[in-house]
C-alpha cells in the first residue's frame, strides 16, 4: 500500500467533510421546516464524527489535516448568500445542499480513482462519506 496515496485520500476526505460542515452551518439557521432542520443537523453530526475518525487516521500516518480550498469555500458561501438573498425558502436550501452533495460525490469518486493505492481503511472512509452525501441528496428530494 502506498502511504502517500492513503494520506492524500484522507486529506481530501477531510477537506470535503469540513466543506460540508461549513455549508450546514451556513444554512441551518435559515431552515423553517423542523424535519428538514433535524435531517441536516443529524447529517452535520455524522460528518463531524467521520471527520474525527479521519483526523485520527491522519495522526496515525503523521500527517496534518487539510482545509477546503479557500476559493471553493468562498464561492460556495457567495452562491449560498446570493441564492438565499433572492429566495429564503427551504427549497432553496435543499437545492444548495443537493448541489454540494453532488459535487462532493463526484470529487470523492475522482479521488478514489486517483489514489488507487490507498489502504482499505481510507478507501472505506471515502466510500462511507460518498454514501452519506448520496443519502442526504436523496433525503432532501422531498424539500426541493
Amino acid at each position: 500500500m502506498n502511504n502517500s496515496d492513503t494520506v492524500e485520500l484522507l486529506k481530501e476526505c477531510d477537506a470535503g467533510v469540513k466543506m460540508a460542515v461549513a455549508s450546514f452551518d451556513d444554512v441551518l439557521g435559515r431552515i423553517r421546516n423542523s424535519d428538514m432542520k433535524e435531517l441536516l443537523q443529524k447529517s452535520k453530526t455524522s460528518h463531524e464524527e467521520l471527520g474525527d475518525e479521519i483526523h485520527s487516521l491522519l495522526d496515525e500516518h503523521g500527517s496534518d489535516e487539510k482545509d477546503p480550498n479557500p476559493v471553493a469555500k468562498t464561492m460556495s458561501w457567495m452562491k449560498t448568500t446570493m441564492k438565499m438573498g433572492i429566495d429564503e425558502s427551504d427549497s432553496t436550501v435543499a437545492s444548495l445542499i443537493t448541489d454540494g452533495c453532488n459535487m462532493g460525490v463526484k470529487s470523492l469518486h475522482r479521488y478514489m480513482n486517483q489514489y488507487r493505492d490507498a489502504d482499505p481503511a481510507s478507501r472505506d472512509i471515502c466510500g462511507r462519506l460518498a454514501g452519506m452525501e448520496e443519502n442526504l441528496c436523496r433525503d432532501l428530494r422531498e424539500y426541493l
